[in-house]
């Protein structure tokens, strides 16, 4: 051990720059990290970050969840068929709106895929298409569609399948990217063509990761749709919002608590069905 302690120092002697790092790498690092402190500064500056107001904030906040206890419990069908449909709107809307987006986003996902579109230019359009899709928040594509078609569940499912065609075209096209060319080259040494290529060796390696992302995404839209029914989107957010703005507290956490739970029924339907398709993909069922 001292005797590679004492080589190292020969060696740092005789070579110190080979020990240290050249002196643009460290500029260009302190530079990084000074605009990194500025930046976090500023932030704290112009959004009046102090300890006194997260106080204050805290102690309110706290007030709000004492309101929120113990939870309301409704006395009549009527009022529990109210807050179970406005539920029931939310799930279905969230459904749709992934149904039909991952309808429109599946044929669109082979001409974004380097290894299905050779033609660069053609499929950095397409991947381009998918950026201009996503980079509109599913709020703001729900007001210019309660705008068009009106208040309800409508505006919300067109929302979320025009908010899904660009995220579910650009994940697909990326799960069919990462698919492995061996089954590939096998299925062309037999002769098939490109359609069969696709059919029986791509397709099956991308689709329990197209299916898990499927998934995943109607979950996520589950809670987006309670969002976009705050805006008149329909749904449990309305109601949501209706109670809020009354100060229902009560009602209002019941409702969150229905959401959650909601949530995590798809999740743990969304696993088992997962574990289903991808277990049967394993064993050679489909």
């Amino acid at each position: 051990m001292e005797k590679v302690t004492r080589d190292l120092d020969t060696a740092r002697r005789q070579v110190p720059g080979a020990f240290e790092s050249p002196r643009k790498k460290r500029l260009i690092h302190a530079g990084g990290w000074t605009a990194f402190a500025l930046l976090t500064c500023w932030c704290l500056w112009a959004f009046d970050f102090s300890p006194s107001r997260i106080v204050n904030g805290i102690t309110r906040f706290g007030g709000v969840l004492s309101f929120m206890f113990p939870p309301h419990i409704w006395e009549t069908w009527g009022e529990w068929q109210e807050i179970l449909k406005g539920l029931g709107e939310t799930v279905a809307m969230a459904f749709m709106g992934t149904f039909l987006g991952a309808i429109v986003a599946f044929p669109l996902a082979y001409l974004g895929a380097k290894n299905i579109m050779p033609v660069s230019w053609f499929r950095l359009g397409v991947r381009r298409g998918f950026d201009s899709l996503r980079a509109v928040e599913q709020i703001i594509l729900a007001l210019i569609f309660i705008r068009a078609f009106g208040l309800g569940p409508l505006a919300g499912i067109l929302a979320i399948a025009v908010s899904e065609v660009g995220t579910l075209s650009k994940l697909f096209s990326e799960a069919i990217e990462n698919t492995s060319k061996k089954p590939v080259d096998g299925v062309r040494a037999s002769g098939a063509g490109n359609l069969q290529t696709i059919r029986f060796a791509i397709l099956p390696q991308a689709l329990p990761v197209i299916l898990s992302i499927i998934l995943y995404n109607f979950e996520s839209n589950t809670r987006s749709g309670t969002i976009l029914g705050i805006v008149g989107a329909g749904g449990i957010g309305f109601l949501l919002a209706d109670r809020i703005s009354a100060y229902r507290w009560p009602e209002a956490w019941t409702i969150i608590f229905l959401i959650i739970v909601t949530v995590y029924l798809i999740d743990g339907f969304s696993g088992f069905l997962r574990q289903r398709v991808i277990g049967a993909k394993e064993s050679g069922r489909v």
